[in-house]
């Protein structure tokens, strides 16, 4: 199994530079991955591409750019570009987003939003496998007047999507490489999730399809301070419908209790718990949360788990 972990390095001087260094940690700690996520801030795959080149052998993933508000050929010359960067290494997930950041940040409806997945997964597995596209679907259109290729990207891009709900599952196993599920439970993934991308997949004629659960957790000996401070600051999820379905679905009754803290014994053995719900990849994040040296701690007990 892959072991992985989220870098955040939002709080320091300079972000890409504390990146890069924390990357150099994880890879020396023996972790096989680091991603990043996206939100207003840094451009996420070209931190990717940058921490990729400098950290050889570390695969890097972003998790996730929203399908509203970009467009698949800007998202495939980033995603290209980073893959040439890290020559291979770089893992593309594609997210819904979110009705209050789409309409809040864009200016855009949040509407039909599986059409838009669909459409933009399509458009994309032509431009990151073949440089062209023909498309004209009913929410967007890409052609390419010009190639549309990036030298050194010749293999693609593998394309993942922060999956849960039904309609999005079964959109990912036809059209993407695998999932990126976040706050959904062994419980969950064993029972629902992995069940239903599987199936999508197979329907389709496609490889079974990887998992990457993201979880957040830390190794840490301060577990009630730990979690009242998870408790605050994974709230927000909890009233986006998709999060909320898998929290009931694992067992949970707030986001928090998807939070894996505890010493080494207890989050080794949540790992093991993802690995036999079907996680091909498990990444931890907010391992920061308690300082650095739990950090540290979590990410020395990931990387044997790793080995």
């Amino acid at each position: 199994m892959t072991v992985g972990v989220t870098l955040n390095a939002k709080d320091a001087p300079n972000e890409v530079d504390a990146a890069v260094q924390l990357a150099r940690e994880a890879a020396d700690a023996g972790l096989r991955s680091a991603w990043f996520g996206q939100t207003f801030g840094a451009d996420s795959p070209q931190l990717a591409a940058i921490v990729g080149r400098e950290v050889p052998g570390l695969q890097v993933g972003t998790s996730a750019i929203p399908v509203f508000g970009r467009h698949p050929l800007i998202v495939s010359s980033q995603a290209l570009t980073a893959q040439a960067a890290t020559h291979g290494r770089y893992h593309l997930g594609l997210a819904l987003g979110t009705k209050l950041l789409t309409e809040t940040g864009f200016g855009l409806p949040f509407e039909r939003p599986i059409a838009r997945l669909r459409e933009f997964l399509t458009v994309l597995r032509q431009l990151t496998r073949t440089g062209a596209a023909d498309f004209h679907g009913e929410l967007l259109t890409a052609t390419t007047p010009v190639p549309a290729r990036v030298a050194g990207a010749e293999g693609g891009v593998p394309l993942l999507v922060a999956a849960m709900g039904p309609q999005a599952l079964r959109a990912s196993g036809e059209l993407a490489d695998g999932i990126l599920p976040y706050l959904a439970g062994p419980r969950a993934l064993a029972e629902h999730i992995v069940p239903a991308v599987t199936a999508a997949a197979e329907g389709a004629g496609r490889p079974a399809p990887r998992v990457v659960a993201l979880v957040p957790g830390v190794v840490t000996d301060d577990v009630d301070s730990v979690r009242a401070e998870l408790t605050e600051s994974l709230a927000f999820y909890e009233q986006i419908p998709s999060y909320a379905r898998a929290i009931e679905l694992s067992g949970g009754r707030r986001a928090v209790d998807l939070a894996v803290i505890g010493d080494e014994k207890t989050v080794a053995a949540e790992v093991r718990r993802y690995r036999d719900a079907g996680a091909t990849e498990v990444v931890f994040t907010t391992t920061e949360i308690a300082g650095d040296a739990d950090r540290r701690r979590t990410w020395t007990l990931l990387g044997q788990l790793a080995g």
